[in-house]
């Protein structure tokens, strides 16, 4: 039972579904060389410093994660886990998690890590969830970073490749995180959590939604414009997005359950870019010609 507690503060789910986006850009920046132990390297160093920052997020969160429905049996709310434990565990993971990446990857993917890292425990968890509407923003930042990371640990280069995923998950983020915040109302606004639905209204996130869906759906066109995937990509990103955006708009019809329409859009944004970085995976190409690089 003491080992599932360690599990737990880590946030299983998150580690996965960063995991999935973390292959795709690897194996999208790696086509025709894949390197099984750089692959196996990256992936759990990267899950290692995922699981570091969520153990010492559950650290940071405990007061709020108190007053928010979903988050009451957390181990560190129910007194299971002490601060002092997580905090180790959180620490130990991370030096594990940089460690693998510094010996085994590159330079170029310990820092995207760090980056990642540093964004969302120093700056987001500490200080723009708690204080801002745009923390959802910067969060997405260290949202992004894992498919960035493993096309880095690939490549061995920041290219316009690396610069599309950015900017592809970066803009995912915010639908996925706005449906969250609207079918988790309740919880935001008891927790004081500024996030846009409690801040300026349902109406306003539902609209930002829609255009976040829409920039996003432009975005990943992006990869097929530049060269770097095909068209089996190019038909499952535009499905994916097309329906997508059919769901958020259903939002505005007078019958919507706001919380049944938010869980919707928020399920299905995780079909969205699963089904995409697979697609990364299986139908990704070197471009005839890579623009500017680092």
């Amino acid at each position: 039972m003491k080992l599932k507690r360690y599990l737990q503060v880590t946030k299983p789910g998150i580690i996965f579904g960063n995991l999935i986006s973390t292959v795709g850009g690897f194996l999208l920046a790696s086509q025709g060389r894949l390197d099984w132990t750089l692959l196996l390297a990256t992936v759990v160093g990267l899950s290692l410093v995922v699981a570091s920052g969520c153990a010492i997020n559950n650290c940071i969160d405990r007061d709020i994660d108190a007053r928010m429905a979903r988050t009451q049996k957390r181990v560190l709310v129910t007194g299971d886990m002490s601060p002092k434990a997580a905090l180790a565990h959180g620490f130990v993971l991370g030096v594990a998690g940089f460690v693998t990446l510094a010996i085994w990857t590159n330079v170029l993917a310990l820092c995207c890590a760090l980056f990642g890292f540093l964004i969302y425990v120093g700056v987001y968890s500490l200080y723009m969830k708690r204080k801002s509407v745009y923390g959802t923003l910067v969060g997405s930042l260290s949202g992004a970073v894992p498919p960035v990371a493993g096309y880095c640990a690939a490549s061995g280069r920041f290219d316009s490749g690396a610069a599309i995923l950015l900017l592809m998950f970066c803009l995912w983020q915010m639908p996925h995180s706005y449906a969250i915040a609207i079918f988790r109302f309740k919880d935001y606004e008891a927790a004081k959590i500024p996030v846009l639905p409690v801040v300026k209204g349902i109406s306003e996130a539902k609209q930002q939604i829609v255009l976040y869906i829409l920039a996003f759906a432009v975005a990943t066109l992006l990869l097929v414009f530049y060269g770097y995937a095909g068209y089996g990509y190019l038909a499952v990103a535009c499905a994916t997005s097309l329906w997508w955006l059919k769901m958020a708009l259903s939002g505005y019809k007078e019958s919507t359950d706001d919380r049944v329409w938010a869980r919707q859009v928020f399920f299905f944004s995780i079909i969205t870019v699963t089904a995409l970085s697979v697609m990364m995976a299986v139908d990704g190409q070197v471009p005839a010609h890579i623009g500017w690089m680092l």
